[in-house]
């Protein structure tokens, strides 16, 4: 889908369902993500012949069956360098990459952040439930330290990749957080995503109920969530807790929780997603709930800027490669310039 849309299309969720049947487990957070983003769509007045779905292996890769656009199921970590071809020859797409953590930041975590820098200009969901689901349940590069699964059964004893982190430092254009079970927060990120020219990188936690229950639920049960959450909008203080009484101050290249019986919201963190500083410092709020003087979990846009697309700069370099050279012969190319006679 082009940035600006000249026909009314005029669907619905309905029409950019398939008539395949979804084959994830009863309760897993996948389906949420995918009626949201099919709301999204419809609402965004997309053109399903100009959008497309690239996916690679896990459980979350099944999304291009259900998305009735065009879609390409592709091999293990590799639909970014998939999508990287399919936006370089057809910039006027709407290319979407769907993944998971292990899909993503494992086998393809060297074509993701190549990606992130290059600033194709796609969006990247990808599904963080912090485990293998597909193939039953091993340890994953965002499980936490000590979990014990089918594969560490001792306790993983990896240090798990923060995403936030890895794609702020790859000089991503687009970093935003958000969780499957708070729809309107999941549909209010996607709109941003798909309205950000350039790579938008979404992380989205993802509950997996069977081989990893109730991984995010202090972050997502409404008995928890206010005192762990903190959510992000532009322009305005970060407050939090039960009753909206707390904060967070940024003082001396620090922020702190403060109670707002202390301080006034003029006294707060203000969020500006424009603020790459600021940025790092959000993806790095990522204490465990409990832990000494924890911090609470940011959701929402953590950054944007606007950079040149790999794909328009590609095609202007081709333009004037032509003009100052002329359109080239490829089978006179292919034999080269010079010629050996073997005696």
């Amino acid at each position: 889908m082009t940035k600006t849309n000249e026909i009314q299309v005029n669907l619905t969720a309905k029409d950019l369902a398939t008539d395949q049947d979804v084959r994830w487990c009863p309760g897993c957070g996948d389906y949420s993500i995918l009626k949201q983003l099919q709301s999204t769509l419809a609402e965004a007045n997309i053109e399903k012949e100009n959008t497309v779905f690239v996916s690679g292996i896990g459980c979350s890769s099944r999304f291009p069956y259900y998305m009735d656009t065009y879609g390409i199921h592709s091999i293990h970590g590799r639909a970014t360098a998939l999508a990287s071809g399919l936006k370089a020859s057809r910039p006027d797409l709407s290319v979407w990459i769907i993944t998971g953590d292990g899909d993503s930041l494992s086998i393809g975590g060297n074509h993701l952040i190549h990606l992130l820098r290059r600033n194709f200009d796609v969006n990247i969901l990808m599904f963080n439930n912090e485990i293998y689901g597909l193939t039953k349940g091993q340890y994953s590069p965002t499980s936490p330290k000590g979990q014990t699964t089918k594969s560490s059964p001792m306790g993983s004893l990896d240090h798990p990749f923060n995403p936030m982190a890895l794609a702020l430092g790859a000089s991503a254009t687009f970093v935003a957080r958000s969780m499957d079970r708070d729809p309107k927060h999941m549909r209010e990120v996607l709109k941003a995503a798909d309205d950000h020219r350039g790579t938008s990188f979404v992380e989205i936690y993802q509950n997996c109920n069977v081989f990893n229950d109730g991984a995010f639920e202090v972050f997502t049960d409404k008995g928890s969530k206010a005192e762990n959450v903190v959510l992000l909008e532009e322009g305005q203080p970060l407050v939090f807790g039960d009753e909206s009484d707390k904060g967070i101050r940024f003082e001396g290249m620090k922020p702190e929780v403060v109670s707002l019986n202390d301080y006034s919201k003029d006294d707060l963190w203000i969020h500006d997603s424009k603020d790459q500083t600021k940025a790092y410092f959000l993806s790095k709020m990522f204490h465990q709930p409990g832990a000494e003087n924890p911090m609470p979990r940011p959701f929402g846009v953590f950054f944007q800027e606007d950079r040149f697309r790999y794909e328009d700069a590609m095609n202007e370099q081709i333009e004037r490669a032509v003009s100052l050279k002329g359109s080239g012969d490829l089978d006179k190319l292919i034999r080269g310039s010079s010629a050996w006679t073997v005696v």
